[in-house]
């Protein structure tokens, strides 16, 4: 099945938790709970809603282009002397601009004030853009925009006008964020300053030296990072019982393409309050090109940082007990912006602003050793261009908080909760995995390895079966491009996903569907209410089709989203409607089906994949036995064609088989009592059963009570038709 283009997709509608008012994001407070995303120092405007001479791009989730990795899948394109000219929302003396240039090309943007050029430009580059990992199945050149500062050296009020304008660079502007930043911070007292070790804050020289110097003098204090550029060549190691300070992220700059490197620490490390831009350029997953690689050690903690330019943010191992990540910005890397790679005890990440990661832009992966009791907790994270906003791969008590998620892209959903292992030792979900408050726009993507798409929400059993309990409270889910909540087994193994609770979702303007059913499994939904439903409420078509079915449970207070999509054979595309089934078709071939028992790999699917050479059997000696089968939608059957394997080497029976029919899974009345049906391989080894006019179903139910050829129930294929 081929991705949607474009042209299928409805554009952004004004969501319950994030208004675009004169494109300026603002986050407002659904009435289930508190508000979702980081309580953040900027507010951002979006370009395509600015006044600009340049052309608008998107809006596009097509993978590959520059707009599908704009924030609102839209922004502006600029040829030279072309302007897009921003209202600021806010005072403001600074602003950061997320961008795209052609590749190989850099350049800059002159900048006006209130009509007037400033005398800084804002340099632009394709530098750190343009990321191939062709190692990663699916992934194409991706990693399009690149954020750029800039102090511009006066105080500006809401209402006044900041304009940029190429000067020959073709740029495309995505977002500008309008920032006050206050003074530089004042030197603490008894602190050791990395000057008085020989740093140089010209930027200069190198001050590797002069860290390690400070870091070794101050042990149980705190070292100093004044106002200024410093370059750091190589990583620091034997950090611990030390607080790393600087005068604002906007004001002490440290340039370092790998800041720590270490694989254990005593801990009580504290980083805060300054900028470390590297100059990381490719994706080079044995470096460890990372703000942090490894420990900081227990009771440590990192806040107000900015971190740019690095392959990951915070790439944690060992001993990070009780570590708390809060009020940072992470922008820019080429892989994940945050990776708790095991061992993780009692970690919060919380309050941080991340946008485009090459990968997760925060994970848990439960990697050696499981992640416990750890949380990520109201962040805003925006522009995962190669996977999730937020993963949760594997570990017990996990929960995932009031965060705020948009514009996610190939190969990622807003928010995924996964047994994907990677690699082994690995260790699985378990316990109870609380998935509350959380807000999710434009988020889900096609899946090019999978041919469909992955949900706004994912659950997934990808390498073994979800055993944890899964609560899923007070979600939001704005205009995904594809379904809401997803549950599949993506490995292909057909893994149940099981203990899904979903309640309190808010599910507006979903391209396709609210609930995609790819496994075996079941969910209880409780008030989840939909509107502007592209195609149907409901996708449940398990994967493989002989793995059984997933049960929706209806919890009560639910509306808007009670259709099926009728037809397992065909993926639906975004805004297409569900189609009229055609009155030939085969109701039963790929749906979902049950029985009371199986004999080996003869199991319930069989009967309905297509093929008449592969069969359910029952479990012998032990008649009568029952197959079910779940149409997706009450229709009116007349007919149903019975098979068993065409081959002469199925000597000819007569099979005693009595049909019900249920609107809802539980309570089943009989259709056909029951009666000898007799198959023969002479014949096609088929048998008929015409149904009475007037019978409608969703559940169909075939009762073998004997069998004169074999012990037990045996269907090579159940086919049911609306046509006599």
């Amino acid at each position: 099945m081929d991705s949607s283009t474009a042209k299928h997709l409805r554009l952004p509608a004004v969501g319950a938790a994030v208004a675009l008012a004169a494109g300026m994001i603002v986050a407002v407070a659904p009435a289930a709970h508190a508000a979702s995303g980081a309580s953040l120092p900027f507010t951002s405007v979006e370009a395509e809603s600015a006044t600009s001479t340049g052309t608008k791009v998107g809006p596009d989730y097509t993978q590959g282009t520059v707009a599908s990795e704009a924030s609102g899948r839209q922004a502006v394109r600029l040829t030279s002397g072309q302007r897009v000219e921003f209202t600021v929302p806010r005072a403001a003396n600074a602003v950061n601009l997320s961008y795209n240039v052609p590749d190989g090309q850099s350049g800059s943007l002159d900048v006006y004030v209130n009509g007037t050029k400033i005398s800084k430009t804002l340099p632009v580059t394709s530098k750190y853009s343009y990321i191939d990992t062709s190692w990663i199945p699916g992934a194409k050149t991706h990693h399009f925009f690149d954020n750029s500062r800039l102090l511009l050296g006066q105080n500006l009020q809401a209402g006044d006008k900041v304009a940029f304008q190429s000067t020959g660079t073709q740029v495309t502007v995505d977002v500008a964020d309008f920032e006050q930043v206050g003074a530089a911070a004042s030197q603490p007292a008894g602190s050791v300053s990395v000057v008085s070790k020989g740093a140089d804050p010209s930027g200069g020289g190198d001050s590797t030296q002069a860290f390690r110097d400070a870091i070794a003098a101050a042990q149980g204090g705190t070292v100093w990072i004044p106002p200024g550029d410093y370059r750091i060549t190589s990583s620091l190691s034997g950090v611990q019982s030390v607080t790393l300070q600087g005068a604002g992220s906007w004001h002490s700059v440290v340039h370092a393409s790998r800041f720590i490197d270490q694989s254990s620490s005593s801990g009580n490390v504290h980083i805060k309050d300054f900028a470390v831009i590297g100059e990381v350029t490719e994706r080079v997953d044995s470096n460890p090109d990372n703000f942090v690689n490894g420990s900081l050690g227990p009771n440590s903690s990192v806040s107000g940082m900015w971190i740019q330019h690095m392959k990951v943010g915070l790439w944690l191992m060992g001993n990070n007990d009780n570590l708390v990540v809060e009020n940072n910005r992470i922008l820019d890397t080429t892989a994940d912006g945050l990776n708790l790679n095991g061992n993780a005890k009692g970690v919060r990440v919380s309050n941080n602003f991340l946008r485009n990661q090459g990968d997760d832009s925060l994970a848990m992966w439960s990697l050696y050793a499981a992640d416990t009791n750890s949380s990520f907790e109201n962040n805003t994270i925006s522009q995962p261009n190669l996977a999730n906003g937020i993963a949760i791969y594997g570990g017990t008590d996990i929960s995932v908080k009031n965060n705020l998620v948009s514009d996610t892209n190939a190969l990622g959903s807003g928010i995924a909760i996964s047994n994907q292992k990677f690699l082994d030792p690995f260790s699985p979900l378990s316990g109870t995995i609380t998935v509350s408050g959380n807000t999710l726009v434009r988020a889900g993507a096609m899946n090019p390895n999978w041919n469909h798409p992955m949900g706004a929400l994912r659950v997934d059993s990808y390498d073994s079966a979800i055993n944890a309990t899964v609560n899923i409270t007070d979600t939001t889910i704005t205009d995904s491009p594809y379904s809401a909540f997803e549950f599949v087994s993506g490995g292909g193994q057909g893994y149940p996903v099981r203990n899904v609770n979903v309640s309190g979702a808010t599910v507006k303007n979903t391209g396709t569907v609210v609930v995609q059913a790819e496994a075996q499994g079941a969910a209880t939904f409780k008030n989840v209410t939909a509107t502007q439903v592209g195609v149907a409420g409901i996708y449940n078509c398990p994967y493989p089709s002989n793995s059984g079915s997933f049960a929706l449970t209806d919890g009560g207070g639910n509306s808007g989203w009670s259709s099926t999509w009728s037809d397992c054979s065909s993926w639906p595309q975004p805004g297409q409607g569900n189609p009229d089934p055609d009155p030939n078709r085969n109701l039963a071939k790929g749906r979902p089906a049950t029985a009371t028992g199986s004999q080996d790999v003869y199991t319930p699917g069989k009967a309905v994949d297509g093929d008449a050479n592969s069969y359910w059997e029952s479990a012998n000696n032990a008649f009568p036995q029952s197959w079910t089968v779940d149409l997706g939608s009450s229709y009116g059957v007349r007919r149903l064609v019975l098979k068993l394997p065409p081959s002469s080497a199925w000597g000819a029976r007569t099979q005693t088989i009595a049909v019900l029919g249920s609107a809802d899974g539980s309570g089943f009345s009989t259709v056909v009592g029951a009666k000898d049906y007799r198959f023969d391989p002479a014949s096609g080894n088929t048998a008929t059963v015409s149904l009475p006019s007037g019978t409608n179903l969703r559940y169909l139910r075939l009762t073998v009570s004997a069998n004169t050829g074999w012990p037990a129930g045996q269907f090579s294929e159940v086919e049911a038709y609306q046509t006599s």
